[in-house]
């Protein structure tokens, strides 16, 4: 089985210069989201019919197991199939899909291709209570599907039918490229239409046979951006759906947004407004405050994330808290039962088990051991306008407040910075260290005053 991907449409209507199939969806383009179901289905091939935004859309996407087809002038769905003919093997099914169709589901073109077995032609078809702008299945008296007529060329009776056809077909593919080499344009657009093979192949006595998605959303195309808000919130809906079956409760299903994939164990907790994006996986008992947002992170077992704190390719062990207001980002590793409070940032660090930094720190390119206290207005000096160097902290440190590391620097085992210190040397171990000026007072001073006007 092979598949061919029409995404060579312009899109005028989402007023937009990105072309439409690389519009986002949950945090991935449309064309991401079909090609992946492609995928998942086992296609020996692949073939991506593209136009307008040309190598954008090559560039957004490409992969080793695409080919590409080009579409110009984009003369109707008919001329865009003959563009993949040439990547196509005659001795294999080949499944016709869209760009702009996001969320056709696994299961759904399954049962499709189920149905299209030996030489005969299978229609995705589906029931819609407005069917205005869809071509409409005519059927004969015993029920067989005839012919497929474009909105704009439908009678009025025709127009009066409710099923529709989707555009997702699939066929033998050396049938495909005869009907499609016999095509006309012929009607209101003057384009080549694919759907004309339908009579083609039963005026040939080949079957056609239409089978039912799963729900009707799967067949739903994006043409605006009223649309593709629509389709979101539909994606999201059955996110929700699958977490809460799972037994993840979340505050409110209608206010989560996953942007890839969440894998949750038993007994998470999710507060309103989260974001979930690429990778994430959270461990049992896990608790994310409201407007969180976590990308590519493992979150460890009993962790609580306080809110409006972002996480961002972070590894924490367990019962760790965090936030509110935290930012962890690429590279942090955190160990087990380890605090970071409000307006903390780490940054490509590995923080080691019960180990705290509760205020207004910055952490970036340091290794801190277990046990250490991080005071309020720490930070490491990590960067000298060109490069970065490490800080080292090791276990069972007490750091003052307000303290700067100048990197490269080590603090030794147990050892305690006074506040306000500035440590551009190493720190022995089990010493207190004190960088600090001595303090005066000055007899008489007068504080400046505004002079009148």
């Amino acid at each position: 089985m092979q598949v061919v991907v029409l995404a060579a449409g312009q899109g005028t209507r989402m007023r937009s210069a990105l072309p439409k199939v690389l519009q986002p969806l949950a945090g991935r383009p449309m064309l991401a989201h079909v090609l992946g179901t492609a995928r998942t289905l086992g296609a020996s091939k692949i073939c991506v019919v593209y136009g307008h935004g040309g190598e954008t859309v090559r560039e957004a996407l490409a992969a080793p197991d695409l080919a590409w087809a080009l579409q110009s002038p984009q003369l109707g769905t008919g001329h865009a199939v003959q563009q993949a003919l040439p990547h196509l093997d005659d001795a294999q099914l080949a499944l016709v899909l869209y760009g702009d169709v996001p969320l056709i589901g696994e299961a759904t073109l399954r049962r499709l291709l189920d149905a299209t077995e030996g030489d005969c032609l299978g229609l995705l078809t589906v029931e819609l209570d407005d069917p205005t702008g869809y071509g409409r299945i005519v059927r004969g008296a015993d029920g067989q599907v005839q012919r497929i007529v474009e909105h704009k060329d439908a009678t009025e009776a025709e127009r009066a039918v409710r099923e529709v056809n989707t555009g997702i077909l699939a066929a033998p593919a050396a049938l495909l490229r005869d009907w499609l080499g016999r095509l006309g344009n012929d009607n209101a657009q003057g384009e080549y239409y694919l759907t004309d093979i339908i009579a083609m192949a039963v005026a040939a006595g080949v079957p056609v046979v239409a089978t039912q998605p799963d729900t009707v959303v799967e067949t739903l195309g994006v043409n605006n951006r009223r649309q593709l808000a629509e389709l979101e919130r539909s994606y999201q809906q059955s996110c929700a759906e699958r977490l809460l079956d799972a037994g993840v409760t979340l505050a409110d299903p209608a206010r989560i947004d996953v942007r890839g994939e969440l894998t949750c164990e038993r007994d998470v907790r999710i507060d309103v407004n989260c974001v979930f994006e690429g990778n994430v996986t959270l461990g049992e008992g896990v608790q994310i405050g409201a407007n969180c947002v976590i990308r590519n992170a493992r979150i460890g077992a009993g962790t609580r994330i306080h809110p409006y704190s972002h996480i961002e390719d972070t590894v924490m062990g367990p019962a760790c808290v965090i936030g509110p207001y935290a930012r962890t980002r690429p590279g942090t590793e955190l160990g087990e039962d380890v605090h970071l409070g409000n307006f903390v940032e780490v940054k490509n660090s590995r923080i080691d088990n019960h180990s705290k930094a509760n205020h207004l720190a910055y952490v970036g390119d340091a290794d801190i051991g277990q046990r250490v206290n991080v005071g309020a207005g720490t930070i490491t000096c990590n960067y000298d306008g060109a490069n970065k160097f490490r800080t080292i902290i090791e276990d069972d440190v007490f750091i003052g407040s307000d303290t700067q590391l100048v990197a490269p620097v080590r603090v030794g085992r147990g050892a305690t910075l006074g506040a306000g210190t500035t440590l551009s040397k190493d720190a022995p171990a089990d010493q207190l260290t004190v960088s600090r000026a001595k303090q005066i007072t000055i007899p008489g001073w007068k504080r400046p005053i505004k002079k009148p006007k």
